[in-house]
């Protein structure tokens, strides 16, 4: 008798007896004769007591086709045979219609889904040829049932689900000074520790690189300014000892020179050892400039995951007062003033400015000439970003102004928003560590399903039921992909778990990674608040006041159950302000197919990121900080805050420090500003002239314009896809 049945995906399962019936009768349907219920229950009923205990799914098939040929009606027989062969030609259709769009570098949301990735190369394609075919293989044999039927229809969302069976992790916060002081192994070299800023940049590259092939989400350096100034010191006394060979003379007492700042000053009217010291400067500052230089292109060109991906890659820096520190960080935004190659402005990395009071705010700080100076890159270059180390929950009890190594207690974020800082498992620190993996629940979806309340109340309490179902389901995943991801060994991430994760220095190469990977976090998502309010309520946070405490209550519930599944599970959960790119548009082609167009919620290709006001509800600045400042708090997972300038914001940087004002008033933690940037892709010209067809320079049609997608930049919407498209389109301006 069949009591388990082996599925096509190789899973086992329980034997279903009344759907080998159903089958019967479906194909019976098709027949003139109709359906013979008694010819179906009597053949399955055999199949079901003469068959083997454990059968495949093919075999169950092949004794129903049998049974029927056998019987009176051989009719029913053709039928089932060509109802299989159906199924089957469809399942190879499918694949075959992907695979298609790959081969011929088509433009749809399967080549699009990552706008930072060029489907269109060799490595491109076989990246997404492995994507395509590794998720059904996740959802067949890696997902438990639940959450299989969850992520199917559309209410989970399972981020980078095609990196699942590589056990991999998300991000990492790089600890620098670690990889600079004592070198490291990349592939079949090892590389020897720097000496001198030239080789600290290019270490910097290669670790985040190589790092970047052994996990599937970003990197990032949490303090640069703090980790490359002890190299730009190396360097000067090289300098110095330069001069000393040319001069033939002792200068050695000028190595440890009390330096102000690293400024390039004319030599004329210098003698004796001060024009030694001017010069070992100014040549110092031209070395350091390069070397910024040298690390913006490289992190711009340099390749990764089989050479289809530049690396997604980030650095925070800001918050160093020294003379070296200074020097990295003017000649980190001078270098991204410029631009890269053609006078481009850089994609990468993702610059994030660290804001402290009493450091590089106000203008008796010392670093406030530098704030000033990254207000200015920003008005032209998008970058940097603004991290609000005053926000209340970005506060470290242990940070010190006058501590040499206080890096280690600020807060440090992952470009596109992901924030990692509390730890129940070890040091209260962003270094070292990062997330493991998240997931987002579609809460529009669940508002949807409540629309048929009566009132806003009785609507609200049946999505809430909901939604708690869905972050126990979510948390139920996440640990599940947790305990696949701690089965892997120390050496399927050479870099990562030698040299950058907290802890992994206590590993050998055969050790599972386990007993370290827990200081990471898991990160429950979000997408729609605004779509989910309008269908509560009828209006999103943005336009009613009703509707924004309805969103804060919505969020602080899965701040408390991200809280509580701390507890229950013991890892560091966290909600996350969703970066949504691919899945912008996932969720609401599904929604629209399962609940029709409804205005306002699923009239659009996409839905509104995460807490965001949405793009086409035209406001002030200050309300729109107004309304998303409160959820900082609740995602610290991660979060953003943007702002859409309109016209030419390269000569305003003071727009750029109101908005950071206005952060700093509002308790809100990341922040940056968007505004209108073409750039012609033949000439390099760039503008800020709305609408712009024509190149002024050359004449060429060939426009771009310059946006950010999710938090990072894409240097052309060639390779957005269908939602994000039609979310820029939508986008409007803030009024100041």
């Amino acid at each position: 008798m069949i009591q388990k049945v082996i599925k096509r995906d190789g899973r086992t399962v329980d034997f279903n007896f009344s759907k080998i019936e159903d089958a019967i009768r479906k194909a019976m349907e098709t027949t003139p004769k109709g359906v013979d219920a008694i010819l179906a229950a009597t053949i399955a009923d055999k199949i079901a007591k003469e068959g083997d205990a454990l059968m495949s799914v093919e075999t169950v098939q092949d004794a129903v086709e049998v049974e029927l040929m056998n019987s009176d009606r051989k009719e029913v027989a053709r039928a089932y045979i060509s109802y299989r062969n159906a199924r089957t030609t469809a399942r190879r259709a499918k694949t075959r219609e992907v695979f298609e769009g790959i081969i011929g570098a088509k433009n749809n949301d399967v080549t699009r889904e990552n706008a930072n990735m060029n489907a269109d190369t060799p490595a491109g394609m076989m990246m997404k040829f492995a994507s395509e075919t590794t998720k059904p293989f996740v959802d067949e044999y890696l997902l438990s049932e639940p959450v299989r039927e969850a992520v199917k229809h559309g209410y989970l969302h399972i981020h980078d689900k095609d990196y699942y069976p590589t056990k991999s992790l998300t991000c990492v916060q790089h600890p620098l000074n670690t990889i600079l002081q004592n070198g490291f192994r990349a592939s079949h070299s090892e590389s020897r520790p720097a000496k001198r800023i030239e080789t600290a940049s290019v270490q910097a590259c290669i670790s985040m690189e190589t790092c970047q092939n052994e996990m599937h989400g970003g990197q990032a350096i949490p303090a640069i300014d703090f980790y490359f100034a002890p190299y730009v010191r190396m360097t000067f006394i090289e300098e110095v000892k330069v001069i000393e060979s040319l001069y033939d003379e002792d200068f050695s007492d000028l190595y440890a020179a009390d330096i102000k700042d690293y400024l390039k000053q004319p030599l004329e009217g210098l003698k004796g050892k001060d024009r030694v010291l001017q010069h070992a400067v100014n040549r110092t500052v031209g070395r350091v400039h390069q070397a910024m230089e040298a690390f913006i292109h490289n992190m711009n060109t340099i390749h990764s995951r089989g050479g289809n991906q530049v690396v997604f890659s980030s650095i925070n820096y800001g918050t160093d007062t020294s003379a070296e520190g200074r020097c990295v960080i003017r000649e980190l935004l001078h270098t991204t003033y410029e631009g890269v190659g053609n006078h481009a402005t850089a994609i990468f990395p993702i610059q994030i400015w660290k804001k402290k009071r009493g450091v590089n705010f106000l203008p008796e700080d010392p670093n406030y000439d530098l704030y000033q100076l990254a207000c200015k890159v920003t008005a032209r270059r998008f970058f940097p970003n603004f991290l609000n180390l005053d926000a209340t929950y970005n506060h470290h009890e242990d940070w010190r102004a006058d501590d040499p190594e206080r890096y280690k207690y600020e807060v440090a974020t992952m470009g596109c928003r992901t924030r990692v800082f509390e730890n129940r498992f070890g040091p209260k620190t962003s270094i070292g560590r990062g997330n493991l993996s998240f997931t987002t629940i579609n809460i529009v979806a669940l508002a949807i399903e409540s629309m048929n309340e009566p009132t806003v109340e009785k609507r609200l309490e049946v999505f809430m039921l909901r939604l708690n179902e869905m972050c126990e389901l979510a948390a139920r995943q996440l640990n599940e992909r947790y305990e696949f991801q701690k089965t892997a060994v120390a050496k399927q991430f050479p870099l990562l778990m030698s040299s950058l994760w907290n802890g992994a220095d206590k590993l050998n190469p055969t050790d599972r990674i386990e007993p370290v990977i827990n200081q990471g976090t898991l990160g429950i998502g979000f997408i729609g608040l605004a779509e989910a309010l309008i269908a509560l309520t009828g209006k999103h946070h943005g336009e009613s006041e009703e509707s924004q405490r309805i969103g804060l209550r919505i969020i602080s519930f899965m701040k408390k159950k991200a809280d509580e599944f701390s507890d229950r599970y013991q890892h560091n959960f966290s909600v996350l302000a969703t970066p949504a790119e691919g899945l912008a548009g996932r969720f609401t082609r599904i929604d629209k197919k399962r609940y029709g167009i409804i205005k306002g919620v699923t009239d659009k290709d996409y839905y509104t990121n995460s807490n965001h006001v949405p793009v086409y509800y035209k406001c002030s600045i200050r309300h729109k900080a107004e309304v998303e400042a409160p959820y900082h708090d609740l995602t610290r997972g991660g979060h953003i805050f943007y702002v859409e300038l309109d016209g030419d914001a390269t000569h305003n940087p003071e727009t750029i420090s109101k908005v950071v004002e206005l952060m700093d008033q509002l308790n809100m933690g990341y922040g940056s500003v968007n505004h209108n940037r073409n750039r012609c892709m033949d000439c390099g010209h760039e503008d800020a002239i709305e609408g712009e067809e024509v190149c002024p320079e050359c004449g060429s049609h060939n426009i771009d314009k310059l946006q950010r997608i999710t938090g990072y930049l894409v240097g052309t919407t060639e390779r957005w896809n269908s939602g994000k498209l039609a979310e820029l389109r939508d986008r409007v301006t803030h009024t100041k």
